[in-house]
């Protein structure tokens, strides 16, 4: 196939019907570096060929919408570029991968342990960036809700230092045991990490005190969690007073290798973003009344951070 001035209109029901026929689908379109500055539809005439100027992240969120990963573009001559859609295979998802113990979902030998989050430049970017807003080198006292390997700490190791981290005390919980072993592991060496196979429903149990920052990625939406319930009760008995959140809120799903953008709840063939907005409406207008500064920031994870107003922290 090959696309000159058709809009977007035209195209995208003509590769989603030939998607439904293969695995994979091919066209050459213009040559999007032949270009600067230019914004998707812009006419440009090349040796008598009108075309409608798209840049190689639009064909790229094209393919993510159309359930493909797209392959390393090719040349075609000195205007064309030739580009490949291949589907995801969706059996590759840990969301609805089947495991024989409920709590080892998310295991060392889940479809899950394979996905390394802080690869991924649009978590790592927005979880970097709430570390910073809580600043995190004057934080003494961390609960990671939801740790599984240990990803959000070993970030916090490299960007405080290793001095800086000796001196603070972190704690993780998670239900999964093997990955709580893998944790372990990696923190061997370090006698201010600790890890708990606990229900975090239950946290009075464990006697742990307060934390002066609580981070939770995708964890407090889990089944059998009462969402608000629970995040009234951390900030009221497991926070001090001067303490930080920082709350991760999945906006997207993992799937063949790939994170793919979009939210998908129950009964619904598209992603919908109603839950999650719904989830994050609350953490924020909750945390506002506690007198917390509260950011929403993030793409394929939103995440909530939230930082007492007026505080001065030495």
């Amino acid at each position: 196939m090959h696309f000159t001035d058709e809009p977007l209109q035209t195209i995208l029901p003509i590769l989603a019907s030939q998607l439904k026929q293969t695995d994979s689908v091919s066209f050459t379109v213009l040559n999007p570096d032949l270009f600067d500055n230019t914004y998707a539809g812009t006419v440009a005439t090349i040796e008598g060929t009108t075309y409608l100027y798209r840049s190689l992240r639009a064909w790229m969120e094209l393919a993510e919408l159309l359930g493909c990963r797209m392959r390393v573009p090719e040349k075609a001559g000195d205007t064309l570029l030739h580009i490949t859609y291949k589907k995801l295979e969706k059996k590759q998802s840990f969301h609805s991968a089947k495991t024989k113990k409920a709590d080892e979902k998310y295991g060392s030998d889940s479809i899950f342990a394979k996905i390394h989050k802080m690869e991924e430049p649009t978590f790592f970017y927005y979880y970097r960036q709430a570390l910073e807003n809580v600043d995190i080198t004057q934080r003494k006292h961390i609960l990671d809700l939801g740790v599984n390997r240990g990803d959000e700490f070993e970030v916090i190791e490299r960007m405080a230092g290793k001095d800086v981290f000796s001196q603070m005390e972190l704690a993780g919980i998670d239900h999964s045991q093997s990955a709580l072993t893998e944790a372990k592991e990696h923190f061997k060496a370090n006698n201010n990490v600790r890890f708990y196979a606990h229900d975090i429903n239950d946290l009075d149990a464990l006697n742990l005190g307060r934390f002066d920052l609580l981070i939770s990625i995708g964890t407090l939406q889990s089944p059998g969690i009462n969402y608000k319930t629970l995040l009234m009760d951390l900030v009221q008995n497991h926070l001090s007073e001067n303490a930080a959140l920082i709350l991760g809120f999945p906006n997207g799903r993992w799937i063949g290798g790939e994170l793919v953008y979009g939210a998908k709840v129950p009964h619904y063939a598209m992603s919908e973003m109603g839950l999650v907005l719904s989830d994050i409406i609350f953490a924020k207008k909750y945390l506002q009344q506690k007198k917390f500064r509260v950011t929403v920031t993030g793409k394929q994870y939103l995440f909530v951070t939230a930082t007492k107003i007026g505080v001065d922290r030495e």
